[in-house]
């Protein structure tokens, strides 16, 4: 019997009977800007289980790199090989196998989200992104481009190369390692989605490095929660429809609360709660996730 060892804002982590394997079980709770919402998303948990499980199996028959998967053992709950996760900046043993790499890699394929909003304020430049100076909101980028950001502080932050390196302690071949994987993950995931009319805008990925300090992909990836997704055929008709969590972001963004909530942080004062959603939305959110399923794998929900 198991006893849970973390719990985080839609996933708990639970011991099991072997000390080289963890339980993740997948709540149906919802988060955005870093707070968790009073309200339920009717089996969210089970979507995002059943969608990351699809692809670290392509992961895994493509070749790319090794995935921490080992079975899903429940709709909502699946084993996974344990890493050893070290929180103190730069601590890492450079000869340590199966930990975890505390940093977060973002591939863009387009102009949307935090990344406009920053090219708005010209925190990002057009040179940077590679797209003309007078480019509206959903271009497509030239390239994919990479970002980093740390993990376990307070709220995730970009960094650059030299300093992801000096948090994580790994090699700059290992980084590029990292990075590579990602971004062969992404085709996979861009192939997949078009099958069934959807465009992969963007998404976040963590890794550990494991047996000889190979890549191993962990942790969840190419969800609702940490991707975003738009309609190709809307796409191609200039709109830009949200089918991912951001479309939760959206309706606290109009309320106003995503406004109240920067202020007190930029101002260190303390935050506001966050409201619960109406029901509308949370039965609209429940049916998007479960058709969003269906979409990225091409399987019955």
């Amino acid at each position: 019997m198991g006893e849970m060892l973390y719990q985080g804002k839609v996933k708990q982590v639970w011991s099991t009977d072997d000390p080289s394997m963890l339980e993740f079980r997948f709540t149906n709770q919802i988060s955005v800007f870093d707070q968790i919402i009073p309200s339920l998303i009717p089996r969210k948990g089970e979507s995002l289980n059943r969608t990351t499980a699809h692809w670290f199996n392509l992961v895994e028959a493509a070749g790319i790199c090794k995935t921490h998967l080992i079975e899903v053992n429940a709709a909502d709950r699946c084993l996974v090989r344990k890493v050893e996760v070290i929180k103190e900046p730069g601590a890492i043993p450079r000869d340590m196998e199966w930990v975890f790499v505390p940093l977060e890699v973002i591939v863009r394929h387009y102009l949307s989200g935090s990344a406009w909003r920053r090219f708005e304020r010209g925190e990002l430049t057009a040179e940077q992104l590679g797209v003309s100076p007078d480019c509206e909101y959903g271009v497509k980028l030239s390239e994919p481009f990479v970002e980093v950001t740390t993990k376990f502080e307070k709220f995730d932050r970009n960094i650059g190369r030299d300093e992801a390196l000096e948090i994580s302690n790994i090699t700059e071949d290992e980084y590029e390692a990292i990075v590579k994987a990602a971004l062969e993950v992404d085709v996979i995931i861009e192939q997949e989605a078009a099958k069934n009319g959807l465009i992969h805008v963007d998404g976040k990925k963590e890794f550990a490095l494991g047996d000889n300090r190979e890549v191993v992909l962990v942790d969840t990836f190419g969800t609702l929660d940490e991707d975003r997704w738009w309609d190709a055929e809307a796409y191609a008709n200039g709109e830009c429809i949200e089918l991912s969590k951001e479309f939760v972001r959206s309706h606290y963004i109009g309320t106003g609360h995503q406004t109240e909530l920067k202020i007190a942080r930029d101002q260190g004062g303390e935050e506001p709660p966050i409201p619960a959603l109406p029901q509308s939305v949370i039965d609209e959110t429940a049916a998007l996730y479960a058709s969003m399923y269906e979409r990225l794998t091409s399987q019955s929900f």
